[in-house]
């Protein structure tokens, strides 16, 4: 595919699409009805559908019986883990094999033309991004995605909380599972906002923005407590009336689904004709700017917020003038 037909690229080699960034339909004001029905299918394809799937084969073929969900024992969690670490090696690995390791379409499409592996870093372990990046996602963000499953079943399986059957409840369950991305949304917002604040920025989320370059391995790349925050969206299932299925479907949703925003590739080429939207843009551009798009523009949070970056100069301008406001008030607050 020529990807010059569909934007431009800088003398540095980075790619940036012709049509600015947009958030999705869902709450816009007023209603935008034949818009949404247009956007609609994109709420499940490819990735929701994706982990909903994944979601009903974990409980299907990987957990064991709920009673022996009732007693922690070594065995099941240790084979889920390993479930946990080979699915997310497969899933991711296939995104860094073909873009990055074969590099199958080039640098077509690409953010940032730039490649991680040719860039050492003092920041990263080995100076490396890529080691640095799979050092901490299985050497903490798995066993602390799999904790948190672990707590999720147990309490389940023990009564602690309300378990809702899909027979007993099937429209309120069926609800519940289209809004489980906008519980994602929501709490992703929240949270990333609140780990930009100076110190938890400094302690925590900078970890994550070392990877100014995003690439697959840098999804789930975080400090061990950005990662239990950012995956503990699951635990609001044990506080509104839910379903382990679901749980399971939104720590699939947070965990597998990390990977679009930091693809680093604007579509993914299927054949020469065919490409598949990553929906990485938005995100990308959080890590290109730091302070902008601290959510995923399913929910229009940072349109609300004012801290929206959609990729244009009128959004390069917006952004610059936040800046020079932020930096007035500093210098103001400083002179007293």
């Amino acid at each position: 595919m020529d990807d010059l037909q569909y934007g431009t690229r800088n003398k540095r080699g980075d790619w940036a699409p012709n049509e600015p960034a947009g958030t999705a339909p869902l709450f816009a004001f007023p209603p935008r009805p034949l818009a949404l029905l247009k956007w609609l299918p994109h709420y499940f394809l490819p990735y929701n559908l994706l982990f909903a799937v994944t979601s009903v084969i974990w409980w299907r073929y990987v957990l064991p019986d709920v009673e022996v969900m009732k007693t922690l024992s070594v065995g099941w969690i240790l084979r889920l883990f390993i479930v946990n670490c080979a699915a997310l090696l497969v899933f991711f690995g296939a995104f860094e094999l073909r873009l990055y390791i074969l590099r199958a379409q080039g640098n077509r499409f690409k953010y940032n033309g730039k490649w991680p592996s040719e860039q050492k870093s003092k920041a990263f372990f080995f100076e490396n991004q890529n080691i640095d990046n799979m050092l901490r996602t299985f050497g903490t963000g798995m066993p602390i995605w799999t904790a948190i499953e672990v707590a999720i079943l147990y309490a389940y399986a023990n009564g602690y909380v309300p378990w809702l059957s899909f027979a007993g409840h099937p429209v309120y369950l069926f609800c519940l599972a289209l809004v489980v991305p906008i519980i994602h949304e929501t709490h992703f917002f929240l949270l990333h906002r609140t780990i930009h604040w100076g110190p938890l920025y400094k302690w925590v989320h900078s970890v994550h923005h070392n990877s100014v370059n995003p690439s697959p391995w840098s999804s789930l790349s975080m400090h061990p407590v950005e990662q239990l925050g950012y995956l503990g969206v699951a635990f609001w299932h044990l506080i509104i009336p839910s379903n382990p299925l679901l749980a399971l479907y939104q720590l699939h949703y947070a965990g597998f689904g990390a990977i679009p925003g930091h693809v680093g590739f604007d579509k993914i080429e299927l054949t020469e004709d065919t490409s598949v939207d990553s929906h990485a843009y938005i995100h990308y551009l959080h890590h290109k700017y730091f302070e902008v798009n601290y959510g995923d523009g399913l929910i229009p949070f940072d349109r609300w917020f004012g801290t929206f970056h959609d990729g244009s100069k009128e959004g390069e301008a917006r952004m610059q003038a936040r800046y020079e406001k932020k930096k007035a008030r500093a210098n103001a607050a400083a002179a007293k």
